[in-house]
């Protein structure tokens, strides 16, 4: 028989999905909408948020990057946890609390407030996204129903970043900002709702004991070098930094020495040993690292550059989203036919050139920063839909929840130091470009706003003389352009290097042979078994 014909049979005897399974996807595609939706509008609402609560620039890098930090050091925890208490119950404990943190973020009246209640959104948000993926690594067993699955999944991303705009314009338009962390309580009630009404519960069946040792090292570990990164990246090497750092590297390092011991570790890594895992892992990483760093430029662009509405913003961010959402339904169907590893290197080439077309951009170029989106959505669409299933498939059913966490706090991980780092790297050059070129006339406290973000300059500017108030605003959008420049050219830069890796470890992914995922099949049949564990007593 051959190979063909015997993924044939095998894929006849895998037990299908039917119509609960496909409406309890779209129940799960919730968490994936608001999450897309909840990064939009808060992109959006920076510069009201700036004129109201009036941050430092520092405590603005926090409101909008403390929710990724903790949900990346909360996720391994809570994908472990979800095994083994059930993932519809982790969901819906979660979604209860992000709407309970929703009102809190609204209520805020401080930058600090706001930054402690992004906090807690974040270590909310860390029981969704694992429960979700690994509800569908078990809802749908055959291969090109998962894929499907997942195509439709990723585009919840695509429709909450089209609908985020639409609706986080109109409510900044006609509400204060706080209004646009509401738009979560009702979509968590309905997915609380639809949770009891058509999820099935699942969980590890022998998931053995919980370690809260590896629990508080991954959390200690991830905090602590995401702090250490922050810190060099806006103040240079110091010793907070460097403490955190040695900190960081110390409790991994132990992390992973227990996870080789005990005889039920948090996460498995032998997945580490498979290179297709790793790629896929790494363009995960990097793409989530490209796209919430530059969205964070992009949304200021088109207002503060281009001056531009909420609402009209968000207009123009809609051709992206719908072309993503094509992408991700059309990738499953191309890689029955065509080698992963091309249709992968075709998306991050798109992505690339993107990227190089936004790298382009003056201080008045609404159609290249448009037509770029369209060329990075496209791309996005197509490699992050192939990527995530590849890694969610490589475990086995029962370790889904650990597995997807890994690929959730890669994600995270790299929205948050995307925004750390490509944030920082623009706000430096923002800053050293506008002090060489601020005009004459200003009091210092008024270049020191105006040096902070471009919203303070925006501020400054609406106060002063229209003479001085035209060359502090020009000065500062060609500062702000500047930076937005080079980090899409580092984006793409990145996309190519990541294009090449896909087609030289991914092309051992042949299209459509095998009746369950091949990285599930190398988990079992190559990976190297752990070593005898203990009890970690």
């Amino acid at each position: 028989m051959s190979l063909s014909h015997g993924a044939a049979a095998q894929r006849s005897l895998t037990p299908r999905a039917g119509l609960r399974e496909w409406i309890g996807l779209a129940v799960l595609m919730l968490p994936t909408l608001l999450i897309a939706l909840d990064m939009t509008v808060l992109h959006l609402a920076i510069p009201s948020i700036s004129e109201d609560l009036q941050p430092t620039s520092v405590q603005l890098l926090w409101i909008t990057d403390i929710y990724g930090f903790l949900i990346a050091g909360s996720l391994i925890t809570m994908g472990t946890l979800g095994d083994r208490i059930g993932r519809r119950r982790l969901l819906m404990i979660g979604a209860g609390a992000f709407s309970a943190a929703s009102i809190l973020a609204a209520s805020s009246t401080t930058a600090e407030m706001l930054i402690f209640s992004r906090a807690l959104l974040g270590i909310a948000g860390a029981t969704l996204m694992p429960s979700t993926m690994s509800l569908i690594r078990n809802m749908f067993l055959d291969s090109r129903q998962r894929t499907a699955a997942v195509g439709v999944w990723v585009s919840g991303f695509s429709a909450g970043s089209a609908i985020g705009p639409l609706v986080g314009g109109f409510l900044l338009e006609h509400f204060s900002w706080g209004s646009v962390f509401l738009i979560a309580v009702p979509i968590m009630i309905t997915l609380i709702i639809g949770a009891l009404l058509v999820l099935p519960e699942y969980k590890d069946p022998n998931p053995g004991r919980f370690d809260l040792f590896s629990a508080g090292l991954s959390i200690v570990a991830l905090l602590s070098i995401i702090f250490s990164v922050k810190q060099v990246a806006e103040l240079g090497l110091n010793l907070t930094g460097g403490g955190a750092l040695l900190l960081g590297l110390l409790s991994g390092y132990l992390f992973i020495q227990r996870q080789r011991a005990l005889a039920d570790p948090l996460i498995d890594l032998r997945l580490f040993q498979i290179p297709q895992f790793n790629a896929s892992l790494v363009t995960y990483f990097t793409g989530i690292f490209f796209a919430i760093g530059l969205g964070l430029f992009t949304a200021q662009y088109l207002q503060l550059v281009l001056g531009l509405s909420p609402m009209q913003a968000g207009i123009w961010s809609i051709p992206g989203a719908a072309i993503s959402v094509v992408a991700s339904n059309v990738a499953p169907r191309l890689v029955r036919r065509i080698r992963t590893s091309y249709v992968v290197a075709t998306g991050l080439l798109s992505a690339a050139a993107g990227l190089a077309v936004m790298s382009m951009v003056g201080v008045d170029s609404l159609g290249l920063i448009v037509g770029g989106n369209l060329f990075l959505s496209l791309g996005f669409g197509l490699a992050f839909t192939i990527t995530i299933d590849l890694v969610v498939a490589t475990a086995p059913p029962e370790r889904a929840g650990a597995a997807s966490a890994i690929a959730e706090t890669g994600a995270e991980l790299g929205g948050a130091l995307g925004i750390a780092i490509l944030g920082t790297v623009g706000m430096l050059i923002y800053s050293q470009q506008l002090a060489a070129t601020m005009p004459a006339g200003l009091s210092v406290e008024a270049m020191i706003a105006a040096e902070e973000t471009l919203g303070g300059a925006v501020v400054i500017a609406n106060q002063l003389p229209s003479d001085v108030s035209s060359s502090l605003l020009n000065a500062a959008n060609l500062a702000f352009v500047h930076g937005l420049q080079v980090n899409a050219l580092l984006g793409a830069l990145a996309f190519v290097g990541l294009a090449v890796l896909a087609l030289t470890v991914l092309r051992h992914i042949r299209p459509d042979t095998t009746p369950e995922n091949e990285l599930e099949m190398i988990y079992h049949s190559t990976v190297q078994p752990p070593p005898e564990p203990f009890s970690g007593d």
